[in-house]
């Protein structure tokens, strides 16, 4: 019951997508918005800060106190996903995978992804649509699927592995574990037909940089999906969701991780983040097209997407 429940919740709480017109080439290009503080303006515009939850960091530290927050809450992320968001978080990342429309024989990258959530799911549905079309044989094409698993902490990708034996996919050779930062992949240009990043971006340095690196690994037609915390927009729902957010779940990190600090930074970083249009500009400056975006749970959680074309 509720499961029902929850599923009712997410499902009525969708809003409607925002299509964006594709960029108009007359005019000059408005610089994309980032993840810096606004204030004060003037005397960040030359600087090499940015912001760590609320607080002010130099860029090159910003990277190792992200890490250290993962480092931190590796072991009990699920746990504290499940309560936070009330379970909604796997109907959050169903729906993601639904939009990315798996299909044997794709080569995709999750970004961000090392606890394998996001790619258990997309594996599974690959599997599921080749077993559906060839009545449960293997097909060569099935076997040219290749789902990387990228994440920049190795605490965090030790999770998935171990998640991956307990699922029995240890011997899947179509699931690599790769340790990478965003914003500088390994992986080769126009080399991946799907590319998913599920409440990762927030945490880069540059998310301009992350987005270019999406594109650039991306084949022609190949899409980006992101979830990601986002900006509530019914004012009442808003007042609720802020006090949940500052005083239930750092408390929550305190009694259930023992790491109240790190669930203080999750919910300020979630504040300093673009957006929901704000950051469908910056996907659209990255040069991909037909970006939409879908709001669940009033915008407490928004997919953005794109293609490349």
């Amino acid at each position: 019951m509720a499961l029902r429940a929850a599923r009712r919740l997410a499902s009525c709480s969708r809003q409607g997508r925002l299509l964006l017109p594709s960029p108009a080439p007359a005019p000059a290009p408005t610089p994309a918005p980032c993840n810096r503080t606004a204030a004060p303006a003037a005397a960040l515009l030359h600087s090499h800060a940015t912001s760590f939850g609320y607080k002010q960091v130099r860029e090159e530290e910003k990277s190792k106190l992200v890490g250290n927050v993962f480092s931190s809450v590796a072991s009990s992320y699920d746990l504290m996903n499940d309560l936070m968001s009330v379970g909604l978080h796997r109907l959050w990342k169903d729906r993601l995978v639904s939009k990315l429309n798996p299909f044997p024989g794709m080569k995709h990258l999750d970004v961000a992804g090392g606890t394998g959530d996001v790619a258990f799911r997309v594996l599974e549905r690959i599997k599921s649509v080749g077993h559906r079309a060839m009545q449960g044989t293997l097909t060569d094409t099935e076997e040219d699927t290749h789902i990387y698993v990228c994440d920049i902490n190795p605490n965090m990708l030790n999770v998935g592995k171990k998640r991956a034996a307990e699922r029995g996919y240890s011997g899947e050779h179509c699931l690599s574990w790769i340790q990478g930062d965003a914003e500088a992949l390994s992986f080769e240009d126009g080399s991946m037909d799907g590319y998913t990043i599920a409440f990762g971006i927030r945490n880069v340095t540059h998310i301009e940089k992350a987005l270019a690196e999406a594109y650039r690994v991306l084949k022609r037609g190949g899409r980006f999906l992101c979830l990601e915390l986002s900006h509530v927009d019914v004012p009442v729902f808003k007042e609720i969701y802020d006090v949940y957010s500052f005083s239930v779940v750092p408390t929550m990190g305190e009694l259930v991780a023992g790491d109240r600090q790190s669930y203080q930074y999750l919910v300020e970083s979630i504040r300093r983040f673009p957006n929901q249009e704000k950051f469908a500009q910056m996907i659209q400056e990255a040069g991909f097209q037909r970006v939409e975006y879908e709001n669940l749970v009033g915008g407490v959680v928004a997919i953005h997407s794109g293609l490349k074309l």
